[in-house]
């Protein structure tokens, strides 16, 4: 059991705020459980997780590690853009997460994939997260891809940190008069506010750019192409609400009142494109545009792009 004194500097912080920045790599959800679940106690009783802390209030800290997930393959549905022997390129659906958490114990794209392929998964990321080289959003759609062998997870990992993996999103923004194109050039970590969400952080954030271009705009709403150069959590989201154009349908960077009945932000992995590991030629995936997101281009009058236009995703 580990023991935190609360000094000056922490005074009337809120218990899980406290925790969240005193162990930088759990996050304040993780703790608000373990606070309601008995499992952290200050001067010796449960409080709740917006306990106001202190001066000289003891902090007692029992097991906080996430416990480990039993991860069971699943039988769900995958929409295979592309596959063979060393990868595949999946188009993931809408409120589908990535990878098993907690909250999260089922039903993610690695329950699915455990279940298509079988023990043909790389294992460099474990068990929680077999083939899973990149991430997007749970309410993010499009184009991602898994490998199924350690040479395939190598390459694909470094081209990843080398930026030489080309990915494309199309996002529909809030915001008049937008710009045609542009670069934000910002660095991403936790918002030191509110630690579940991420912000520009010049002080300890990691290095993120994003390119951007618009397609179509109009009366209050524009279509936007995006292309990254970095892959931090949130990039997109963050970069854009920054510059006061935030995606439609993001409650947590955006407007808390949504005019459409959307599941999150109308954000779409479109293009992926690397070296592929086995062949070293270059590939390129494209995840058709999702039914919701054209049905919105309808109602916003905002006209669909034509994606076959090579020069389109230029910038």
């Amino acid at each position: 059991m580990e023991e935190i004194i609360i000094d000056i500097e922490n005074d009337q912080k809120r218990l899980d705020v406290i925790l969240a920045e005193f162990y930088s790599d759990l996050s304040r959800s993780h703790f608000q459980k373990l606070i309601k679940d008995g499992e952290i106690l200050v001067n010796g009783e449960k409080k709740k997780p917006s306990y106001k802390c202190q001066v000289d209030d003891v902090v007692s800290v029992g097991d906080i590690e996430a416990k480990p997930v039993e991860i069971l393959p699943e039988d769900i549905p995958l929409d295979i853009l592309y596959e063979d022997e060393d990868l595949l390129v999946v188009n993931k659906p809408k409120n589908m997460v990535v990878h098993p958490a907690p909250g999260h114990p089922s039903g993610t794209l690695v329950n699915a994939i455990m279940y298509h392929c079988g023990d043909s998964l790389s294992g460099i990321n474990g068990e929680i997260r077999p083939g899973i080289v990149h991430r997007i959003d749970r309410d993010t759609t499009g184009s991602l891809v898994i490998c199924k062998n350690d040479t395939a997870h190598i390459s694909l990992a470094k081209q990843m940190k080398d930026h030489s993996v080309n990915r494309i999103y199309l996002g529909i923004v809030i915001g008049s008069n937008l710009p045609d194109e542009g670069m934000v050039d910002a660095p991403i970590g936790r918002d030191p506010k509110d630690r579940i969400k991420m912000a520009i952080n010049e002080r300890n954030g990691k290095n993120a750019i994003t390119h951007y271009k618009t397609l179509a705009q109009n009366e209050g709403y524009g279509l936007m192409a995006f292309r990254l150069e970095t892959g931090r959590t949130h990039q997109i989201r963050v970069h854009m609400a920054s510059l006061g154009y935030p995606l439609l349908g993001d409650e947590v960077y955006g407007p808390k009142k949504c005019p459409f009945k959307l599941e999150g932000q109308s954000l779409h992995a479109y293009k992926l494109g690397f070296i592929h590991p086995g062949t070293d030629e270059y590939l390129e995936c494209n995840a058709p545009i999702p039914e919701y997101f054209s049905h919105l281009l309808d109602v916003l009058h905002l006209p669909k792009p034509n994606l076959d236009d090579k020069d389109l995703f230029v910038f």
